[in-house]
Parts: structure tokens; C-alpha cells; sequence
């Protein structure tokens, strides 16, 4: 299936609501963390799989500013498995030249899980490869606001007329201001929402749903939505004739 896919072609930006962890362990009897972890392992293939192309930048939905309402237990478990995949990851991340990124309200973050985060980001930015993008304790509509207050505070020192403020305007203020929007957005486990995801970045993004869950899901997978992604034609408003 990779042998199929136009490489200069490639969507410059995929992000992924990786969705199902849950229902899968389920489906094995387990507790819910046990689909967490064995979401790493799709992670890491996924991740090699975007390498193997040359993909620019992959952004992962790991953990929702909602998520923290889920209970205790599995939330503290959650970021453990944080710390540790971190560890672990970071001869991966070397080896495949992989920059690490987050966006979100990082402040939420235990103090342990943003020490391993920032150390992690820190020793990765020198690569030139991937940028894998983490969306952490992450809100869409937070972010759009937290734009809003941005913008709002420069208009309120003098630093901008609201007459000159602009879609790109508020594009700089978002936490996604160094990397160009989504071409493609893939969600699995047959939920067909949006969920507070990147709203302003995915105006023009195309959307691709697949039934397979998360733990299950791997670049095998990546490749077919890509193929998919590749067979549609982007118009951005304009007509068919007018983009031949």
C-alpha cells in the first residue's frame, strides 16, 4: 500500500483523534488502562509510519482538557503511562529524527509529567525530522479563547489597531501559530465528532473516519487514509474547472 502513495503528494499535516482505547479493552475483558497502553504501541508504528514517508507533521489528540472529569484512577494511570512512554520513546524519537512538540494548557499537567515533557522537547529540538505534535490537557474553544486575550491585550497596549486584525491574526495567536493547518484529519473507532479538536486549524481539512480502534490501528492504516486523502479533490471554494 505505501507503493501506491504520490509522495509529493503528501498532506503536509495529519492529526489524529486516536479514539477507542476503552471499548477495546472491553472487547478483552481488561480495564480501560490496559487499552491505553497498548494505544502506545500504535503511537510507535504510526509514528515510524509517517517517518518512512517523510510526512512534516503528525498531531496526536492524547489527552482532552474534558478528560480530566474521567475518574481518578484511570487519569492518574494515564499520566504515569505519560511519563513512562516519554522515557521509553526518546531513543525512537533520536533514531527517526523526530522533534517532540505539545500544545494545550500545559499548566495542567502534573508538575513530574511537564518536567518529562519539557526535558523530552528540549532534547529532540534540534532534530529536523517530524514534528510530533502531543495536544495535552487540550480545548479547541480554550485555545480560541486564550487567542482572544492574547489579541486583546496587544490592542489594549497599543500594539495593534483592531481595524488590521485578521484571519492571520488570530492564527498567530493560536497555540499552533509555527505549523500550517491539518490537510487531513483521521478519527478512529467509528465515532464520526469532532470533539473541541483543532476547530479553527480544520476549516479545509479533509475528514476520514475508520471503524478500526485505536490499539488496533497501524501505519498499514495510516497509509489507507493517505491513499484515500489522495484520491479527493480539494477545491477550497472553487469550482472543478477552475483547478484544471
Amino acid at each position: 500500500m505505501k507503493d501506491q502513495i504520490d509522495l509529493l503528494k503528501l498532506p503536509a499535516h495529519i492529526a489524529i483523534i486516536m479514539d477507542g482505547n476503552g471499548r477495546w479493552a472491553k472487547t478483552k475483558g481488561k480495564l480501560r488502562v490496559f487499552g491505553h497502553h497498548n494505544g502506545v504501541l500504535a503511537v510507535r508504528d504510526v509514528v515510524e509510519g509517517a517517518c518512512e514517508l517523510g510526512l512534516k507533521y503528525l498531531t496526536l489528540y492524547a489527552f482532552s482538557a474534558e478528560n480530566w472529569n474521567r475518574p481518578k484512577l484511570e487519569v492518574m494511570a494515564l499520566m504515569e503511562l505519560m511519563v513512562s512512554t516519554i522515557n521509553k520513546e526518546i531513543s525512537t524519537f533520536m533514531n527517526n529524527n523526530v522533534r517532540l512538540n505539545a500544545i494545550g494548557d500545559l499548566s495542567m499537567l502534573p508538575a513530574r509529567n511537564h518536567r518529562e515533557l519539557t526535558k523530552a522537547m528540549q532534547t529532540t529540538a534540534g532534530n529536523t525530522g517530524l514534528v510530533l505534535t502531543l495536544a495535552l490537557s487540550y480545548s479547541s474553544r480554550n485555545e480560541m479563547i486564550h487567542a482572544v486575550k492574547s489579541i486583546a491585550e496587544k490592542v489594549k497596549a497599543g500594539e495593534l489597531n483592531p481595524a488590521d486584525i485578521t484571519e492571520q491574526t488570530f492564527a498567530d495567536n493560536l497555540y499552533t501559530y509555527n505549523m500550517p493547518d491539518p490537510e487531513l484529519l483521521i478519527r478512529t473507532s467509528g465515532e464520526h465528532r469532532i470533539s473541541n479538536y483543532l476547530l479553527w486549524q480544520i476549516a479545509y481539512t479533509e475528514l476520514y473516519f475508520t471503524n478500526k480502534l485505536w490499539p488496533d490501528f497501524r501505519r498499514e492504516d495510516l497509509f489507507e487514509a493517505i491513499l484515500d486523502y489522495q484520491q479527493r479533490e480539494r477545491r477550497f471554494g472553487m469550482t472543478s474547472e477552475q483547478l484544471n
